[in-house]
């Protein structure tokens, strides 16, 4: 569709477009018809009606780790995944509405793991990236750090079990929650990125990651 120089469109309805989880809160439509797109930054959709409306949904429904556009223009490429496998179900749904949300899960699940295994193994070659890639889910011990932050596995695996949702997160979890997402991905930065970097001082919030 191409770019649009300086466009004035707030910044909540950014996030609004980026939040609109389908299908329950997508989509969120867009009136572009009184903006400019700039000639020739755009592909085969650089034109009416595409031009004048958007029609939006979260962008995880395509590429939820949101890495494809960084990949493209960038050589080292740090990922963080804040989302989880799905949980196993002992007595699956099989009325239409719950399995086919079942299905969609498994079709993301499986995406998610692809993409991870193509990442790594691009990151293993270094032949045309670098970078590293750490998890909600991810054990720190793996990076075999002798001096990372203590984040005990059981520990991390209840924060990652926090589910994602719209209502307020008690002060409490969210300093969990940021004390591990900081543990992890420093581990990750100095295992596989640059091993000179300092080691933190501690966590950012004291009491740990629970």
């Amino acid at each position: 569709m191409g770019k649009i120089a300086q466009p004035k469109i707030e910044l909540a309805v950014a996030v609004g477009a980026s939040s609109a989880f389908p299908p329950v809160l997508s989509p969120v439509e867009l009136d572009l018809s009184g903006f400019t797109f700039e000639p020739g930054t755009g592909d085969d959709l650089e034109r009416p009606p595409f031009t004048q409306k958007m029609v939006l949904s979260d962008g995880g429904v395509y590429d939820n780790m949101g890495i494809e556009t960084a990949w493209k223009c960038h050589r080292t490429i740090l990922v963080s995944d804040g989302g989880a496998k799905m949980a196993a179900e002992e007595k699956p749904h099989s009325d239409w509405l719950r399995h086919s949300i079942r299905v969609l899960d498994v079709i993301d699940n499986q995406v998610r793991s692809l993409r991870k295994r193509q990442l790594i193994e691009a990151f293993k070659a270094r032949t045309e990236h670098d970078g590293t890639y750490w998890g909600i889910v991810t054990n720190i011990a793996d990076y075999k750090l002798t001096d990372s932050l203590s984040c005990p596995f059981e520990a991390t695996q209840k924060l990652a079990q926090v589910a994602t949702r719209l209502s307020a997160v008690p002060g409490k979890l969210q300093e969990q929650l940021i004390n591990w997402g900081y543990a992890v991905c420093d581990a990750a930065l100095r295992r596989h990125v640059d091993p000179t970097i300092a080691k933190p001082k501690g966590f950012p919030y004291a009491g740990g990651v629970g």
